[in-house]
């Protein structure tokens, strides 16, 4: 009797994965109407997950789930398995419930469960194209909920996800990129092996992963990465071409090459396509021929043992891969003009992060003690203020009883020094929701806009403009509010924001948090001409949340940003002598 097939390995999945899935199962539940209780209590286990300090895989392991908070002998359970299998019959059996078209619907802004289990029990709407067809026809305005904006806004919803569809995150996509470079790296018959294309040069949101590697075995080069276990289906495999979809559902394609032909295939799979066109002209001008098989003069083809020496043929500086976006970086190459670009290590400090004051998970002391472990001599906290009753802003009185907190773990000196801080909300007339003789105490101030997002673009604009006249504002958050793959920013004239912003010496927040990447990398150039500083924070409201500054230091280079440019590369007392404006005392 034959024995039965083994089940294929699982990738070892970590606090986010499992969260993911927890978080999925309280949607999945909410949209088949089973009882609040049991929805909230998976989306609360998903939030102690990603808060855990320690990898779920080893209190698993130790028999320790149960001493999560809200985790019972029931979820504990299911975790356990998660972490053993991969799989969850029970999630399996709840996506299977739903029509896959309902989870889609989600993703159109303004729309959750709720309002999706009504569109399909009163309309039978189960896809997108339902819901299009519903909206168009009128139907929907007449649904307790809705009206006839919500027609008009659903409508832009669809529209903007079909402008974005089959792109993920950066972020998504690059744990799992990494992790199949570290596969053919450690293959014995790779040499060598790099990302390529958009996650190489850190757009904030790609269609694919791109790797290239070299090889005189390529067919065991192939199988190294057909073979990885977050491989999901092989779509193609071929001696020197591949391409998978991983369990994320990202595609993946790797390109085989010679040794000799990696530097010249990296840099043109590399990109960009505008870049690569660029270069190719430059290279005519001079006499030479540049494409992915090589550097050539006439027939004879140069030697390019690297980027840098393809580069070099071409009399230019190596330009960052960030920077190949055909904005200027072949002609400052040329001219020895390249920023030297920033660095992670360069940060000093972390600012903006959200306690259990407001909605975040840790604790004023936790926050100090990791962002001292992770070697940072600063960390300010920005809880919400109390326009922003959702999130458990805070009031006057209770920002007062945070500040005597933060002065008493200072005492205690466990970790990075805390400083005093808040993210107030702009609003809708440009004045902020926090009296000026308490933001005058703070040593930091950011000042963001949560409410009344459609206001017309001369609204937003004096809205803004306005807070930032404020002399207790240091920073203007995630400047134009945008939630990448969800919804546009908000109008804005964003020249106008800089040019007050330039003029009452504000900095601009670039929001490190995945979703956000805020302010686009496209205008950070010109923020920086301007002399504007640029704050990289993490929006953190979870202590792995603080790792996001790395994302922001992705598209801080893309933007052309050096160290000197960056308000939080500053020590402490230079930091603290830069927000002097408007402060009472000017720290704690």
């Amino acid at each position: 009797m034959m024995a039965a097939p083994a089940d294929p390995p699982h990738h070892p999945m970590d606090n986010q994965d499992i969260a993911r899935i927890l978080a999925e199962i309280g949607v999945l539940l909410e949209l088949n109407g089973e009882n609040p209780f049991k929805v909230r209590a998976y989306a609360a286990a998903a939030r102690q997950i990603e808060a855990l300090g320690v990898p779920v895989r080893t209190l698993a392991a130790e028999n320790r789930l149960n001493e999560i908070p809200g985790i019972g002998e029931g979820l504990s359970e299911k975790i356990a398995t998660l972490v053993n299998t991969g799989r969850l019959d029970y999630h399996e059996a709840l996506k299977a419930s739903v029509p896959p078209g309902l989870l889609d619907i989600l993703r159109v802004p303004s729309i959750g469960p709720k309002k999706a289990r009504a569109l399909r029990e009163q309309l039978g709407v189960e896809t997108l194209a339902d819901l299009e067809a519903a909206c168009r026809s009128g139907r929907l305005a007449g649904l307790p909920g809705f009206g006839k904006r919500s027609e008009e806004k659903i409508l832009e919803g669809i529209a903007f996800l079909a402008r974005h569809q089959g792109r993920a995150l950066y972020a998504e996509a690059l744990a799992p990129a990494r992790d199949l470079l570290a596969a053919l790296t450690g293959c014995p018959a790779v040499t060598r092996a790099s990302l390529a294309g958009s996650i190489r040069r850190c757009r904030e949101t790609i269609k694919d992963i791109d790797v290239v590697a070299a090889s005189e075995r390529p067919a065991e080069a192939m199988a190294a990465f057909t073979s990885h276990p977050l491989v999901h289906e092989v779509k193609a495999a071929g001696e020197t071409k591949g391409t998978v979809r991983l369990l994320t559902g990202i595609s993946a394609d790797l390109r085989v090459v010679p040794d000799a032909d990696f530097p010249c295939t990296l840099h043109h799979l590399t990109g960009s396509k505008d870049h690569n066109v660029a270069l190719r002209a430059l290279a005519q001008k001079r006499g030479l021929k540049v494409s992915e098989w090589g550097v050539f003069r006439g027939e004879e083809r140069l030697p390019v043992a690297d980027e840098a020496a393809l580069f070099a043929h071409l009399g230019l500086a190596f330009i960052p891969p960030e920077l190949r976006e055909n904005l200027g970086e072949i002609e400052a190459a040329a001219e020895g003009a390249l920023p030297e670009l920033l660095e992670l290590r360069d940060l000093r400090g972390i600012l903006h992060v959200h306690s259990s004051w407001s909605d975040g998970v840790p604790t004023i002391e936790a926050w100090a003690r990791r962002a001292g472990e992770l070697g940072y001599a600063y960390v300010a906290i920005c809880d919400h203020s109390a326009a922003a009753a959702y999130a458990g802003g805070l009031s006057p009185a209770r920002l007062e009883k945070q500040i005597a907190e933060i002065d008493a773990v200072n005492a205690q000196g466990a970790g990075a020094t805390v400083l005093k801080g808040i993210e107030t909300d702009i609003l809708p007339n440009g004045t902020l929701d926090m009296p000026d003789e308490l933001l005058a105490r703070l040593d930091l101030v950011i000042a963001s806009v949560h409410s009344q997002l459609g206001m017309s673009e001369r609204a937003m604009t004096d809205r803004v403009c306005r807070a930032l006249e404020n002399p207790r504002v240091d920073i203007l958050g995630h400047p134009t509010g945008r939630l990448l793959l969800q919804r546009e920013g908000y109008p804005l004239d964003l020249e106008a924001v800089l040019a007050s912003a330039r003029r009452h010496g504000v900095a601009l927040e670039l929001n490190a948090h995945p979703q956000r990447l805020d302010l686009d990398w496209r205008h950070l150039k010109r923020a920086r001409d301007l002399g504007i500083r640029i704050a990289i924070n993490p929006d953190a409201h979870m202590l792995s949340g603080i790792d996001d500054v790395r994302y922001g230091v992705g598209i801080a280079r893309k933007g052309w940003i050096r160290k000197q440019d960056v308000l939080n590369t500053l020590p402490l007392e230079e930091f603290r002598r830069a927000l002097r404006r408007g402060k009472a005392t000017g720290g704690s």
